[in-house]
């Protein structure tokens, strides 16, 4: 059976645009009510250690507001993991972490830092909060993922950076179907291990189609896009054109 595929809307930029005048508005919380009214199914935010863009007041006062999945993507610090605990969000999706990188830069590497990531994962799930990793499409990868298992990590996410990067301007036009390929067998692989699949990262509605057809993937988190394009029509108006665009890849599955 195809699972439906589900919008998680990405609202750091919001708090980004907030913070650049150190102003109280636009608010993030404002901007996820929004977002499920116009049909994300969750909202995730990415609390950094630099806070640079969400604070931990956000995540508190999102708590209470989200109606559906509250993903919250963090480091796995102690820092962050304490705060987790806290604030008890239904999922925590570990990432890679650099205090100078722009966003995001990978996925975790779970063949060197297993067992930090293993011990992260153990304490989040003492804390009752289900867990997600944020990995590239490398098989290698997968392998750890396999060995930690799905008691642990019942889902991850899968890093589609690389695959929306190979669009015929910064890399040839070619390399777009090798990155899709190595998507595309992540989640086939993990499916048939008993994940959930996740992907994200870089997604716009010139590219989700694609991913959207992958029928092992249930849900996609986007933020950048969202959020730039609602500057121009507004973020319910947005999600629209995203839904509509997720439509029509998982239409491909007849």
């Amino acid at each position: 059976m195809i699972r439906p595929l589900l919008l998680s809307v990405n609202i750091d930029h919001v708090a980004t645009l907030r913070q650049a005048r150190g102003a109280s508005y636009p608010d993030p919380v404002a901007a996820a009510a929004i977002a499920e009214d116009a049909g994300a199914e969750g909202i995730t935010v990415h609390l950094r250690g630099d806070r640079r863009h969400i604070q931990d007041d956000d995540v508190r006062r999102l708590r209470p507001r989200v109606r559906g999945k509250l993903n919250l993507e963090m480091a796995a610090t102690e820092e962050m993991l304490d705060l987790a605990a806290e604030l008890q969000p239904d999922q925590v999706t570990l990432v890679p972490e650099r205090p100078e990188e722009v966003t995001t830069e990978g996925g975790l590497d779970l063949v060197a830092g297993r067992e930090a990531v293993r011990r992260a994962v153990e304490r989040l799930c003492t804390a009752g909060i289900e867990v997600s990793l944020f990995l590239d499409p490398d098989p290698a990868q997968l392998e750890v993922l396999a060995e930690i298992g799905t008691e642990l990590v019942p889902g991850f996410e899968i890093n589609t950076d690389a695959y929306t990067r190979a669009d015929g301007v910064r890399a040839p036009v070619e390399r777009a179907a090798d990155e899709l390929q190595k998507v595309r067998r992540a989640a086939t692989d993990g499916a048939a291990g008993g994940f959930r699949v996740y992907a994200g990262h870089g997604l716009t509605t010139a590219n989700v189609v694609e991913i959207a057809a992958l029928p092992e993937v249930e849900e996609l988190n986007i933020g950048h896009w969202l959020i730039s394009r609602a500057a121009l029509v507004g973020l319910a108006a947005a999600v629209a054109e995203m839904l509509a665009a997720m439509r029509e890849g998982r239409s491909r599955l007849g």
